[in-house]
């Protein structure tokens, strides 16, 4: 659980989520920032460019990042 202010650390490769039912803002960090940098840019093109579902499992494949 996070509260304002907290600081949480992820190790590569470890799985962490996120849920709530309110509305939130967080800052993320990735070093090296590279690989991640598609994940995010991609994400942002959203509203003027939404995904089919094929394009939606490859990216989710691509980055590792799984609905549950």
């Amino acid at each position: 659980m996070a509260h304002p202010g907290d600081f949480h650390f992820v190790p590569a490769g470890w799985v962490h989520g996120f849920r709530g039912s309110g509305r939130a803002s967080m800052l993320l960090m990735f070093a090296p920032g590279g690989p991640r940098e598609d994940d995010f840019e991609t994400l942002a093109r959203l509203a003027e460019h939404p995904m089919t579902e094929e394009e939606r499992a490859g990216f989710m494949l691509r980055h590792d990042t799984y609905w549950v």
